[in-house]
């Protein structure tokens, strides 16, 4: 019985009696309290999302609410209240062979509502139940048609597989708007370590790959550019300077390098030596080329 219901109620009847106790009116007031007290067994309410199955003489009469409703006294009764609400089940499977013969288990969460009021109240026994035990036997099937690699990586397409399974199972229950979503798998923990070794190599292999990959590029380059160095010696000479000037900039030392001056000067000193009419330059400003005396 509504609390509501038991108010306005108790607030008629109150008023009955008082007209019929100050203001001498005991006719009026006994209606009033007759008035209460049907409406005590009659006056119904029920929430938004309430819904009241009705029967009058044990048949279905109907759903009422939300909202006021009255019932028929001694002819009808409110046999459930349903939430229409979307509502939450949580299913899990647990040591569930896949289709490749591994032992996993399974958590996932279903969303589900109520739509057709008077099937899911009268033609099931106990929808909330039957729908989990749907759901839970469902996820066991599609595990078992699904191997190991496929439910860790095509977790959207088992989703949408499982909903499936789902509604097809609860056609004509009265139940909608179903989707279903894998919170968590669990795999047994030397598979685990197993995948996570696998995993590892894998990378390893990526890695060493693109390492190849780079060397060979690596060395393409400096083919070209040995081609080139071979048909140009002065930028190879270049080059080189530069190769010493980059390894040697930061520790403050002076490099000498022998060039193609130094050889030329080296063979004109050479030959001026071996002439014997070979005399000294003089200095300007010092005849005969001595050294002016202080």
């Amino acid at each position: 019985m509504n609390s509501g219901v038991t108010v306005i109620a108790s607030i008629v009847m109150i008023i009955g009696v008082a007209i019929g106790y100050f203001l001498a009116q005991p006719v009026i007031g006994a209606a009033l309290v007759v008035v209460g007290i049907i409406f005590l067994f009659t006056l119904r309410t029920a929430a938004e999302w309430e819904r009241a199955v009705i029967l009058r003489l044990g048949r279905f009469a109907g759903v009422r609410g939300p909202g006021l409703y009255f019932l028929i006294p001694a002819l009808e009764m409110v046999y459930t209240v349903v939430d229409t609400r979307r509502q939450s089940t949580r299913i899990s499977a647990e040591d569930t062979l896949t289709a490749d013969a591994v032992s996993v288990t399974m958590d996932s969460i279903m969303f589900w509502r109520v739509q057709d009021v008077k099937r899911a109240a009268t033609e099931l026994t106990d929808y909330k139940s039957m729908i989990a035990q749907v759901a839970q036997t469902s996820l066991r099937e599609v595990i078992s048609a699904t191997t190991l690699n496929d439910i860790l990586s095509k977790r959207e397409a088992m989703d949408g597989t499982l909903q499936a399974y789902i509604m097809k199972k609860s056609v004509g229950w009265g139940i909608g708007d179903i989707a279903v979503e894998i919170r968590d798998v669990k795999i047994p923990p030397e598979l685990n370590d197993a995948m996570s070794r696998n995993a590892q190599a894998e990378k390893e292999k990526q890695a060493r790959v693109t390492l190849a990959s780079a060397e060979v590029a690596i060395a393409e380059q400096i083919a070209e550019a040995s081609s080139i160095y071979a048909n140009n010696p002065v930028a190879l000479q270049i080059r080189q300077m530069g190769l010493i000037y980059d390894m040697n900039k930061d520790r403050g030392v002076t490099i000498l390098v022998p060039t193609n001056m130094a050889n030329a000067l080296g063979a004109s000193v050479a030959l001026n030596v071996s002439n014997p009419d070979f005399t000294p330059p003089r200095t300007a400003g010092t005849p005969g080329g001595s050294v002016p005396r202080a």
